[in-house]
């Protein structure tokens, strides 16, 4: 069995990452820290988990674990990795941005990294904007065929900007609403701009990137549209010989819906050409393949599993 130590229990990709390894049948969860909520039951504050989990928050961090997983809030991670000499044998898997553009953690995104993910005992989750922007680009990218700018929107659920409170995630404003934030400089950029270059070396092109607050809870509908030479039939071919050892990323030819993905670790893509211009529509569940369950399939890569173990989640279309 695989002992699991989480760091940064109190928000929501922590619950989702708990909720997942509590069925996955090759881990033990041996504790869960959290500063704000140490002593409380963990279904105390995660309450989907009423009944399925006895674990208490604790305060105390143990290296009696096979991985860590970090689940605090961007910078957190690195002053915990800072104060604490985590030894080398114990795997970490950063669900924040503090390590996706450093040289000592491997890019956690196994559509792109997978072979390096197999053999690395630091890993840094990728963002979620960032997972359904690079799902819908990688193909194009391997084969050299990203020659003009990126157009990007994004429309993401409240929980993609976590559990504590701000006046745009409270439901009044929430709700019937939408905006536009961090237009052409959201963080994620920079975590996608490095794995385009990594595949086409010579990609200097802008990515154009609304991001949109959606008025739902979670899932993240992506629409990307390039100029590309290729025609629509030629695009699917590509698309579905890069992900056919993929098991989370799907190519459809049926125009998708975001229901289609939540509650699950997939990606299902769509392609359609309009002129020269290639579109793509790329749609996650933000909380489990942009955050939690990639997280899972990470640890499963990391220790020989299959990337599926523990991750057969059905989404709820109705």
């Amino acid at each position: 069995m695989i002992k699991v130590g989480i760091i940064g229990g109190g928000g929501y990709t922590a619950g989702e990452l708990i909720r997942v390894l509590l069925y996955h049948p090759e881990v033990e969860i041996g504790f869960v820290v959290s500063q704000s909520q140490t002593g409380r039951l963990v279904s105390d504050v995660h309450d989907d988990l009423v009944g399925e989990c006895h674990l208490h928050f604790t305060d105390e961090v143990s290296f009696n674990v096979d991985v860590l997983f970090l689940c605090m809030g961007h910078g957190r991670s690195k002053t915990f990795m800072e104060e604490h000499d985590v030894p080398a044998d114990i795997a970490v898997i950063d669900l924040s941005n503090d390590y996706r553009l450093a040289d000592d953690f491997v890019y956690g995104l196994p559509e792109l990294h997978k072979a390096t993910i197999q053999t690395h005992k630091r890993v840094a989750n990728c963002g979620c904007f960032a997972t359904a922007i690079q799902l819908a680009l990688l193909p194009l990218a391997k084969e050299q065929l990203l020659q003009s700018e990126v157009h990007v929107h994004a429309i993401t659920g409240s929980t993609g900007a976590g559990q504590s409170p701000k006046s745009t995630t409270h439901f009044s404003w929430r709700n019937n609403n939408l905006s536009i934030y961090k237009a052409f400089n959201h963080q994620h950029l920079a975590e996608i701009n490095q794995s385009l270059t990594f595949l086409q070396p010579s990609f200097d092109h802008a990515i154009n990137f609304l991001p949109v607050r959606g008025d739902f809870a979670r899932g993240i509908y992506a629409s990307a549209y390039v100029d590309c030479p290729l025609s629509e039939e030629e695009a699917y071919a590509l698309y579905e010989s890069y992900y056919a050892d993929d098991p989370f990323t799907h190519v459809t030819q049926q125009n998708p819906n975001l229901k289609q993905v939540v509650n699950t670790n997939k990606c299902i893509l769509h392609l359609e050409k309009h002129g020269d211009k290639l579109l793509i529509i790329s749609i996650i569940d933000n909380l489990l393949k942009g955050a939690s369950g990639q997280a899972v399939q990470n640890m499963n890569l990391a220790f020989g599993l299959a990337e599926t173990t523990g991750l057969h989640l059905k989404s709820v279309v109705y």
